[in-house]
């Protein structure tokens, strides 16, 4: 079993690995609020709207268990964040993004059928336009906290990552 820690005493050029996660997902489903709530443990309800690109870091330390469950080998991996705007208009600049993208935050909003069925169309553009011949893809479906307007039910999303594998 691995695990993940946050550090916080990396200097710039002090990690193992770079890992670059583009965010994918229609306008408002959460990519930005998501990405801040993880690289700085905050939350703003405002809906702000990214545009074109924004970027967010993080440094972690992967620590990985032999099967006997002593420790393992540890790894620092600095994390880069893309953030992207979920309109159409920025859909051009948002695909030059994907270029050395090793793996992508796909997300939906659980309250938004049409954000849930508008993944397939991000699918499509990730496999059109993702330089990775086989990228890791994570299916997300953010705002779980509003358990009174959720339009997507759970047998749904897990359809849907079982497809995509």
């Amino acid at each position: 079993m691995a695990r993940l820690s946050a550090v916080s005493t990396m200097t710039d050029g002090d990690y193992d690995y770079l890992i670059k996660l583009l965010a994918l997902g229609d306008s408002g489903v959460g990519k930005t609020t998501f990405l801040y709530r993880y690289t700085d443990n905050k939350f703003n309800p405002k809906f702000i709207t990214t545009v074109g690109i924004d970027f967010r870091e993080k440094r972690v330390v992967y620590s990985t268990n032999s099967p006997n469950g002593t420790a393992g080998k540890t790894f620092k991996v600095h994390l880069q964040l893309w953030d992207t705007a979920g309109q159409e208009r920025f859909r051009s600049l948002t695909t030059a993004f994907f270029r050395d993208a090793m793996g992508f935050l796909l997300m939906f909003d659980l309250t938004s059928q049409q954000s849930f069925l508008n993944v397939r169309n991000w699918m499509s553009q990730l496999q059109a336009n993702a330089y990775c011949e086989n990228p890791d893809i994570v299916l997300i479906g953010n705002k779980a906290d509003l358990p009174d307007q959720r339009e997507v039910q759970e047998k749904q999303a897990k359809e849907l990552a079982d497809k995509y594998g």
